[in-house]
């Protein structure tokens, strides 16, 4: 519920809303874009130290003191009166969104969980991909209701994660299974301290390796490629494909509810397959749902319209997307192991925020040059398969004085 709500209300309801925003305030796409590339960007630059203080002092405490920041942040959003005011929030859900978003949240699940890590991060992933799918839709009678509005929506979101994230966060959350006396899960019998919950690559040594770049630059690539298109999308689907609000926001909610199913799926497949394999398979799908929202016209390649083709789309990109979203995570688990988990994550999520910035800040600007979304989304699939060749390039990294956990995982890799 943590992650549904911090992700949901920081990085997939803000674009739903950027049409009225840009109604009501009177800005371009590359305007109103921007907010997220400042979220994305103060992500980036904060990752690092979070890993770190995560390391230092407990994922707990870094939870719940972003809870308190974003908590105060969504209460404050419906009452914004400029653009200014929207860029200062959206740089206030930066500092909330990594501490207590995906990187503490992988940490945290990945001290409970050893044998259905994949199946269970997947599920956690899957929590951001709901909400993509349920928040838009649920807030849209309130958002389109003349009576009420975009601020009466948010509003009313903002009341409902007091109740099912930052409350349950403060008080139900276990850091590890040694506070509780009981074993990760896979290791019934084994060392409950959590000591046995920290082996792996040390981050001097990881840090000099070409795995964790090669995961790091095909992260960012992915970033770019699938926030260029959820921040896009709403713009693209109303203003240049035609549709109503209403499609366009069942549309949206399209492409999170496949991103759910990929999120879980590929997730629980990779407890049983190489999970690189199914990173390279993941990042495939996604670079091809890129690809279905072109077409061969009279005049040469041309973006699609038609509302069954870009139905297809957002299955396809979806099921992409999520799978990839979940799969990053786990193979950086599974590559380095827990000991220095933090740091290693922190240099990852910075690399792929920032190319999550550039995703939304280069297509939205393209967009208002060229006035039309075809040659960003071109960039926007030539960089997803650059993904594809980082991913081929990640390659199991052997760990000194390492434990069960990691020995065996590297044995399924192989």
């Amino acid at each position: 519920m943590v992650y549904f709500f911090t992700n949901g209300m920081t990085i997939f309801v803000p674009p739903n809303l950027f049409p009225r925003l840009m109604e009501e305030f009177s800005l371009n796409a590359g305007e109103i874009s921007r907010s997220m590339s400042i979220t994305f960007l103060g992500s980036a630059f904060m990752a690092p130290l979070v890993g770190t203080l995560i390391d230092r002092l407990g994922v707990l405490i870094v939870i719940r003191v972003g809870l308190v920041v974003l908590g105060i942040c969504f209460a404050c959003y419906p009452f914004v009166t400029s653009l200014e005011q929207i860029y200062v929030l959206h740089g206030c859900f930066a500092l909330g969104l990594v501490l207590c978003g995906l990187m503490p949240n992988v940490v945290l699940l990945s001290q409970w969980f050893v044998r259905y890590r994949g199946a269970v991060i997947g599920l956690l992933a899957s929590a951001s991909s709901l909400a993509g799918g349920v928040l838009p839709l649920a807030i849209s009678p309130l958002v389109l209701d003349p009576e009420y509005g975009w601020r009466w929506g948010y509003g009313s979101l903002a009341a409902v994660f007091i109740v099912f994230a930052l409350l349950p966060g403060m008080f139900w959350l276990k850091a590890s299974p040694a506070d509780v006396g009981q074993d990760p899960d896979g290791l019934e019998g084994s060392r409950i301290t959590k000591d046995s919950e920290k082996d792996g690559v040390p981050f001097g040594i990881a840090i000099r390796t070409v795995t964790i770049w090669a995961l790091a630059l095909s992260s960012a690539c992915l970033w770019y490629s699938f926030n260029a298109m959820n921040n896009q999308a709403p713009i693209f689907f109303e203003q240049e494909a035609g549709l109503t609000p209403a499609n366009a926001t069942l549309l949206y909610s399209i492409i999170f509810w496949c991103a759910l199913a990929g999120k879980f799926t590929f997730g629980a497949l990779s407890d049983i397959f190489a999970k690189q394999r199914i990173m390279l398979l993941t990042a495939i799908l996604l670079f091809i749902g890129c690809c279905l929202v072109f077409d061969l016209g009279d005049n040469g390649l041309e973006l699609v319209k038609d509302q069954g083709r870009l139905t297809l789309f957002a299955v396809v990109f979806g099921l992409g997307y999520g799978g990839v979203f979940t799969m990053i995570q786990l193979v950086c688990v599974e590559v380095f192991g827990q000991r220095d988990l933090g740091k290693i994550l922190g240099i990852i999520i910075f690399l792929d925020s920032l190319g999550a910035a550039l995703g939304t800040t280069l297509t939205s600007h393209f967009k208002t040059t060229s006035g039309s979304y075809l040659m960003p989304f071109v960039a926007v699939a030539t960089v997803a398969f650059v993904a594809i060749i980082g991913v081929l390039l990640i390659r199991p990294v052997p760990v000194p004085e390492s434990n069960g956990i990691i020995e065996n995982a590297g044995k399924a890799d192989d």
